[in-house]
């Protein structure tokens, strides 16, 4: 694999926290790049299961798997899970000195994590064994295992947003965001709860192989490649939003023409509304403003045409709807921190196809 760019959500502070390698650094082992999912006491066993679904069946173009992923716990044997069975993992924690990324989904337990943010001594010793260096990422209340390893201090990260400001409460160091699906921070990566899981795991194989492959993925998992907005949309709200009314059309609208100019008040008519009301409306429904939603899908357009066509960067610009080549070149540096010209290098090289 090339290097990668990364999409970020917040600065990447200096720290105590290893920094990551590039992913065609030398592996601790051979063959494909190793996740090892860590399933802690009291594990839930749907987040426990995202990892090796998706990672599992991610494929190169060619049909050969991009990851090898692996399942330990701080004892092997029986793990005692929040739902009525318990699961049996084979590998102890010294698989984690062998993994290029290591996974901890949500778990509810010990206490001392939740009330303390402190590690008891057993899992100080299996957070010890992960190797300088790997990359790091949680699901849901994972992130309280990260933070009170130390991973967190001083970054941004998230969870759940019924946690949220427990989290913050518990590790004042950390800067929680309670609105995102999740947070790219480099080496260290945090998502939402439940399903954001999976939108964190697309995105990280869209980070390591570009979208076109993230995007077959999510295709063959039946789930959306990208979703739209944040958190905020599932936040119980005390005044039911009427639904009679969406945004839903105008969205698809302009998604069939991202390469013209698309004005707030074209995008409200398609819905009859007022701007105001057709804003206020879109940021309930999605989570983020009009104008942040259109850049991104226009990003997202950017990124595929550069892996997937031969077309030159002025013409992806005027046809993902920048305009200019320079108008994409720092809409991509802001989002992907990445010129249009290393992400393409990047991906098709990752790829195997042909540099233009």
């Amino acid at each position: 694999m090339a290097d990668v760019p990364q999409r970020r959500t917040g600065a990447r502070p200096g720290g105590a926290v290893p920094r990551p390698r590039a992913a065609g650094a030398e592996r601790a082992h051979g063959g494909p790049h190793r996740v090892v999912v860590l399933a802690l006491p009291g594990c839930i066993p749907f987040e426990l299961s995202m990892p090796v679904r998706l990672f599992g069946r991610a494929l190169s173009p060619a049909g050969d798997p991009l990851y090898e992923v692996l399942t330990c716990t701080p004892v092997p044997g029986l793990v005692p899970t929040e739902a009525d069975f318990a699961l049996h993992v084979e590998h102890g924690p010294e698989l984690l000195a062998t993994a290029d990324t290591v996974i901890v989904p949500a778990a509810y337990g010990p206490r001392s994590v939740f009330s303390e943010g402190r590690l008891p001594e057993e899992l100080v010793e299996v957070f010890a064994a992960i190797r300088p260096g790997t990359r790091l990422a949680s699901i849901c209340t994972g992130g309280f295992f990260l933070a009170a390893a130390g991973y967190l201090d001083g970054r941004p990260a998230t969870t759940h947003w019924g946690w949220a400001e427990h989290f913050q409460r518990v590790f004042p160091s950390v800067r929680v965001d309670p609105q995102v699906l999740y947070v790219d921070d480099g080496d260290v990566l945090t998502s939402a709860g439940v399903a954001a899981g999976i939108d964190l795991c697309l995105h990280l194989v869209r980070r390591d192989h570009g979208a076109a492959v993230a995007n077959d993925l999510a295709r063959r998992s039946v789930v959306p490649p990208h979703r739209e907005g944040g958190q905020a949309q599932y936040i119980q709200r005390p005044v039911p939003q009427p639904q009679l009314a969406t945004t839903a059309g105008a969205r698809r609208w302009a998604l069939d023409r991202l390469g013209e100019p698309i004005h707030l008040r074209d995008l409200a008519e398609r819905e009859s509304m007022s701007v105001r009301t057709f804003t206020r409306r879109f940021r309930e429904e999605v989570g983020v403003s009009p104008g942040q939603w259109l850049t991104r899908q226009r990003v997202e357009r950017a990124c595929q045409l550069l892996e997937s066509t031969d077309l030159s960067v002025d013409q992806v610009a005027r046809d993902a709807g920048f305009g200019t080549a320079q108008s994409m070149r720092q809409h991509l540096q802001s989002a992907l921190g990445v010129a249009p010209t290393v992400y393409r290098r990047t991906f098709r090289t990752a790829s195997g196809t042909a540099q233009v």
